[in-house]
């Protein structure tokens, strides 16, 4: 009874930690009232929003390292300072800015974006926490482990967008109180991750693996295929175990860099989206109703939609690749699959930077008013959960489940270029399409070169998970 109440609060903190992780997201709703109440100009909007998407990665590693060696409960114990302080701060700094300036208050700009980097810190704490106190608790079924947290916190941006838009917006105005809807998110994440540095204290620190009586009872019950080819002495080499390496050594892996360049590519494009969503919305006509009242109401929904598709993909995408593309079990008589091997894992990759190249196409060629913009919010929440979801699995199939932690931190670098590389070719183009210099871009040339560029990239990264799909072929 004691293991099954404790059971029952471990997945209860992991579900609240997951879903919690992702407030951050919900600053598209936040952006274009930010920009007019502090009088931020595009560049430096998307600085303050970088700062707390691009923290994310800056510690990744770090992070990764501290569930490995301490233990999720200790991140949980981090972002519930973090994202006190960074919430708290966001809330104070808006606060104490006029309604009516003119001119935007000195300090207010680093203030905001040291606050939204506090954030970002707590972020990848909170998710990490989550998403590895699932998959170390339940190592055996890492898909479908890692899709339910990572379903969680692709649902968090809608959780949050929904209270925000149901609590906290002006029912006359339809304008979001910015100011009450950030205390809000400091106090209610606080208490959930304090919550987490409780409940989520006794999960294994070190991802264990299947025992060898367990991956003989699956040989024995010939639930396995292609056996001829994977036992052949001429192949064992090449299907042997994947080694634990040290980070020299991972940094040799010509793999490693391959999925390195993929990251960037994806997720900085999509990432870009994300964060932008709010000005991207308000650079076209409405398509009925005033302008005011269909801005606020269509960046929601733009926001609902990335997080319903985020999470939609996330929950479906893990369980759907342990079925199709089973993890690999090692006897030293070669490569056992629990399932049929039906398709490699890397066709999780190569679907979805297809679909970005075909998102980014429709921008370019087709989008005229807001109406339009739904197959870019659902193609960027497709692509980018998809990625993210599979990328866990496929991190401890190429390097062992060892150091998962920390290779999937350092994996997470890869963001760490892209996402400024894409978000701020976004920004300086809209700037050059801003005519008083302060305020939002209005037209189709505010990011139309930077969706041009994104259709390069995708293909670029369609054509490595192509290559990595050759290269692991029958065993990934």
């Amino acid at each position: 009874m004691h293991l099954s109440l404790r059971h029952i609060f471990l997945c209860l903190s992991v579900a609240l930690n997951a879903l919690c992780a992702g407030a951050m997201f919900t600053f598209p709703l936040i952006s274009p009232i930010l920009g007019r109440h502090c009088k931020l100009t595009q560049p430096q909007l998307t600085t303050v929003v970088l700062a707390g998407m691009m923290s994310q990665y800056t510690i990744a590693a770090l992070v990764g390292w501290i569930i490995d060696n301490r233990g999720p409960h200790c991140c949980s114990l981090a972002s519930a300072l973090l994202f006190a302080t960074g919430f708290g701060g966001f809330a104070w700094e808006i606060r104490s800015t006029p309604n009516d300036i003119l001119e935007p208050v000195y300090g207010a700009f680093y203030r905001l974006t040291f606050c939204f980097f506090l954030v970002g810190l707590g972020t990848v704490f909170a998710y990490f926490s989550a998403l590895f106190a699932a998959s170390k608790s339940f190592p055996n079924h890492l898909g479908l482990a890692s899709g339910a947290s990572m379903g969680l916190f692709g649902l968090s941006p809608l959780f949050f967008s929904v209270i925000a838009t149901s609590c906290f917006t002006d029912v006359n105005t339809g304008l979001l109180d910015v100011r009450r809807y950030t205390t809000f998110l400091g106090s209610a994440t606080f208490i959930v991750y304090i919550a987490g540095f409780i409940f989520l204290q006794g999960v294994p620190r070190m991802v264990g693996s299947i025992s060898h009586q367990e991956m003989q009872a699956v040989a024995d019950d010939s639930m396995i295929v292609e056996t001829t080819p994977l036992l052949q002495t001429s192949r064992s080499s090449s299907f042997s175990k994947p080694s634990e390496l040290s980070v020299s050594e991972l940094l040799r892996e010509s793999d490693f860099w391959l999925l390195v360049l993929f990251a960037v590519l994806i997720m900085g494009m999509c990432e870009m989206v994300i964060s932008n969503i709010g000005t991207i919305v308000a650079s076209l006509p409405a398509t009925s109703g005033t302008r005011q009242s269909i801005l606020e109401s269509s960046t929601a929904f733009q926001v609902n939609l990335i997080a319903a598709s985020n999470t939609l993909t996330r929950i479906s995408v893990g369980p759907l690749a342990d079925f199709v593309s089973p993890i690999a079990a090692y006897l030293p008589t070669g490569i056992v699959f629990p399932t049929k091997h039906r398709i490699s894992r890397f066709a999780f990759l190569a679907g979805p930077s297809l679909l970005l190249a075909l998102t980014c196409a429709w921008m370019v060629y087709g989008v005229e008013h807001q109406g339009q913009l739904w197959l870019l919010s659902l193609g960027t929440g497709l692509s980018y959960s998809s990625v993210f979801t599979i990328l866990p699995s496929l991190i401890s199939s190429l390097w062992g489940m060892q150091n998962m932690g920390r290779n999937f931190g350092l994996m997470m670098y890869a963001p760490f270029i892209g996402t400024p590389t894409f978000s701020y070719l976004y920004a300086f183009v809209s700037a050059r399409y801003t005519p008083a210099g302060i305020g939002i871009c209005s037209g189709r040339a505010c990011w139309e070169p930077t969706f041009a560029f994104s259709i390069v990239s995708s293909f670029v990264a369609f054509t490595i998970s192509c290559i990595m799909w050759r290269r692991w072929k029958g065993r990934i």
